[in-house]
């Protein structure tokens, strides 16, 4: 079983819509994927609607963007309560707080480089959440930039001049309204250091603690140092290990099905989330 629990859609930041997605999944050869578009279940439904025609499974899932120290951490959420409020309202939140910022940088980038708020609102799906991705998709539009790759190394960076935060919960105080919901929490890409600063294993050891159900080892961004030492970290705090894609479609180079995740750890999601497995 071929299992890609990190994918995102139009919703959020990816290009596909929900229901390409998942006919992608199933040319890739996977059985099941999760849908976890950045603070938001907007494209729960279609996706489920796919699930009969494309005979993969779906996990329902949200990515919510946290925080500690200021350091960003995000939070993958799986088969949680989609009415449960304070989980709702920490996505609703993120949500204005990203389009306010978007808005921010795009004025501090226009200063250099050809850009406009209009332009960037051309790359949105309908009811999508802005965000940097949108950004660099106007930036290789105006031709700026080749890629989207390349507008986060530069432009985009967390550690450029034209970087603005977010509003973002802390990452042990999200864990616990993940678990509050019903929701099964896994940490996203943690040793992800190419993307910025990463938490320290005491911040995960807290998250542990706080109801953490795994670590997202297997990952592009991750080096092979930093797989070794989040085997040993998942070891020591008895955290599941998964691995996957974080599909984008055209957006990021990332292919479905990559890195995928095991059974038996879809099963411990299966078991201990609010919400079933939608099965064909």
């Amino acid at each position: 079983m071929r299992i890609d629990p990190h994918v995102h859609s139009a919703t959020s930041d990816g290009t596909d819509t929900p229901a390409e997605v998942m006919r992608a999944a199933a040319a890739a050869g996977l059985d099941v994927v999760a849908l976890t578009d950045h603070d938001t279940v907007g494209g729960w439904a279609e996706a489920a609607d796919a699930v009969a025609e494309t005979g993969v499974a779906l996990v329902r899932g949200a990515e919510l963007s946290c925080q500690w120290r200021g350091i960003t951490v995000h939070l993958l959420s799986y088969l949680h309560d989609p009415a449960d409020a304070a989980v709702t309202a920490e996505m609703r939140r993120a949500r204005s707080s990203r389009q306010d910022r978007a808005r921010v940088m795009v004025e501090r980038i226009a200063r250099d480089y050809p850009i406009s708020w209009a332009q960037v609102e051309e790359q949105l799906a309908d009811g999508a959440t802005v965000g940097r991705p949108h950004i660099a998709d106007a930036l290789v539009a105006a031709g700026v930039m080749p890629d989207r790759s390349t507008c986060f190394e530069t432009i985009l960076s967390v550690r450029g001049p034209y970087y603005v935060p977010y509003h973002a919960p802390d990452v042990v105080h999200a864990v616990g309204l993940v678990r509050a919901a019903g929701g099964v929490p896994v940490m996203a890409h943690p040793r992800a250091a190419v993307r910025g600063r990463v938490v320290p294993d005491s911040v995960v050891a807290k998250m542990a603690d706080a109801g953490l159900a795994g670590l997202e080892i297997d990952h592009r961004d991750h080096t092979a140092g930093a797989i070794s030492e989040l085997e040993a970290l998942a070891a020591r705090l008895g955290l599941a290990r998964t691995g996957s894609s974080d599909y984008h479609g055209a957006g990021k180079p990332n292919r479905l099905g990559e890195h995928t995740t095991s059974p038996e750890v879809l099963e411990m999601i299966d078991n201990e989330g609010f919400l079933p497995v939608v099965r064909p």
